[in-house]
């Protein structure tokens, strides 16, 4: 089974680049509250300083540690001496500097002939208030990326609490058992024994009676800020921690300690990655049928990019022409498509709009007698004038243009629904390139899109030659009655008598 945890570490790498939420891998997660010493825990594990430490969050980022066992310098020198690495241990780290708490993960690897394999995820800490340049919304950040990781149901947690304060308010058991109620992969770490009142001791914590922790509980000593400022090194803090734990806890020395939880963890994580295998051979082998299904319906591999590229393209286009004109080898059965409801619109929807406008329709006879009264001036007029004719009738060509701009977008929006017509029954090609599909519906949406206003424009300018000029003598106005007989006479003209029926043009004699 140990072999197994190097091949979870290789494809923890390989998921960093596809994406984690494919397959949630097994993997230890530490967390815990602000300044419980976290950041030190791992550096005691891994016997090195590589971690910031300070007031306030240090831990930014989720940091995904992966720690791989090597042989020895002098034994890797040994087996193959024009191949090894001349160092007794290695690490690669990838770094960015962030103000704020993010959600992408860093990657660092730790190669070691003094480490066990294992792979470590440390979280930032949770807080209560924001600090600095911290956002104002730092708790909620905080716990919803701890919950993240450890709801994940392949993971093992690791609930650090530091032993001065009390156990039965640490908020790392309260999210742990929240998400993993019945305890089966949370691990209990108190840290900083060494840091708790005179007279105290955590007894009754360690044994679990206190809170009781399914997979255990063990306690470490940390090194404190005097530690840190007289540069100890990780090797003396661990012998000290040991001295300690036999002095302060000799029942419980063999069980605890930094050595004893690393032995631990790589117990644990080894029989639950065992665990996870049934599952996640189950996940892997549906996605991989998932994906060689995908991978087929692609068809084989292009040859010509170019010739491919402009085949699609054309075919695209022919087949865009052709539902416009009619001609297009898949026919709509259920509802009118391309040209043909481009046809309907035309002279079904707009000439019904047209019809139904009545031309008098908001012209009253005082808005004539208005009109024509304002146009003669101070001077009863024998002969109606042109120019209060001539206002009116633009009012009433002017209702013309609403229909037509709406005419207009409706002929756009079928161009549009052709795009989606074309994309259905070129599936195949433009499911194998998705991206290119894109595009072109892009470009072709962007076309006619531009070329809407244009259109407008074209409109108004129609309009505008209409309102322009009033074409008089035009047959069809001879014959109609644009004057009622009702506003002959003085209502007409102002005068005492009624005028004569031939001084007003479109009246007959009665």
């Amino acid at each position: 089974m140990e072999p197994l945890i190097p091949v979870i570490t290789k494809l923890q790498e390989v998921f960093s680049v596809v994406g984690r939420e494919i397959i949630q891998l097994p993997q230890i997660v530490i967390f815990g509250s602000q300044s419980s010493g976290k950041s030190s825990l791992l550096e005691s594990i891994v016997g090195r300083d590589f971690l910031p430490k300070g007031s306030g969050i240090m831990t930014r980022r989720p940091l995904i540690l992966q720690l791989v066992h090597v042989a020895s310098l002098e034994e890797r020198q040994a087996t193959s001496p024009e191949t090894y690495i001349q160092a007794e241990e290695w690490a690669t780290f990838l770094h960015n500097k962030h103000k704020a708490i993010s959600l992408a993960p860093l990657y660092m690897t730790i190669c070691s002939s003094k480490v066990l394999n294992l792979t470590l995820v440390d979280l930032p800490g949770l807080t209560k208030v924001p600090v600095g340049d911290q956002p104002p919304d730092i708790e909620m950040l905080v716990r919803d990326l701890n919950l993240s990781y450890i709801i994940n149901p392949s993971c093992l947690i690791l609930a650090v609490t530091a032993a001065n304060t009390d156990m039965s308010t640490s908020e790392s058991l309260k999210l742990a058992r929240e998400v993993d109620p019945d305890g089966r992969r949370t691990l209990a770490v108190i840290t900083k024994l060494d840091l708790m009142d005179a007279g105290t001791d955590a007894m009754d914590v360690l044994t679990g009676r206190v809170v009781p922790v399914k997979l255990g509980i063990i306690g470490v000593v940390n090194r404190n800020q005097q530690d840190l400022h007289t540069h100890k090194s990780i090797s003396e803090v661990l012998c000290d921690e040991q001295v300690f734990l036999q002095k302060k806890y000799p029942s419980l020395a063999s069980q605890n300690g930094t050595p004893f939880l690393a032995k631990t963890l790589n117990r644990l994580f080894m029989h639950h990655i065992r665990d996870c295998l049934p599952e996640l051979k189950t996940r892997v082998n549906v996605l991989t049928a998932q994906y060689q299904s995908m991978l087929q319906s692609y068809g084989q591999p292009v040859q010509d990019q170019n010739a491919t590229l402009l085949q699609i393209i054309t075919k695209f286009a022919t087949e865009y022409c052709n539902t416009i004109e009619g001609t297009a080898k898949n026919i709509e059965t259920s509802e009118l498509c391309g040209g043909a409801r481009i046809c309907y619109i035309f002279h079904e929807t707009f000439c019904r709009t047209l019809e139904s406008i009545d031309p008098l329709a908001g012209l009253t006879i005082l808005d004539i007698l208005t009109a024509i009264r304002n146009a003669t001036g101070p001077r009863p007029a024998l002969f109606i004038p042109e120019v209060s004719f001539e206002l009116l009738v633009k009012r009433q060509i002017k209702r013309l243009e609403e229909p037509s701009l709406r005419c207009v977008e409706l002929v756009h929006e079928e161009l549009q629904r052709v795009i989606q017509h074309c994309s259905t029954y070129n599936t195949k090609e433009l499911l194998r390139f998705p991206k290119l599909h894109e595009a072109i519906v892009e470009v072709v949406t962007g076309l006619l899109r531009k070329r809407l206003p244009i259109t407008n424009e074209m409109v108004h300018n129609l309009m505008a030659i209409e309102l322009a000029y009033i074409n008089t003598k035009h047959p069809d106005l001879a014959d109609m009655t644009f004057v009622s007989s009702s506003i002959s006479g003085n209502k007409v003209l102002g005068g005492g008598r009624p005028a004569s029926p031939h001084l007003v043009p479109g009246l007959s004699p009665r």
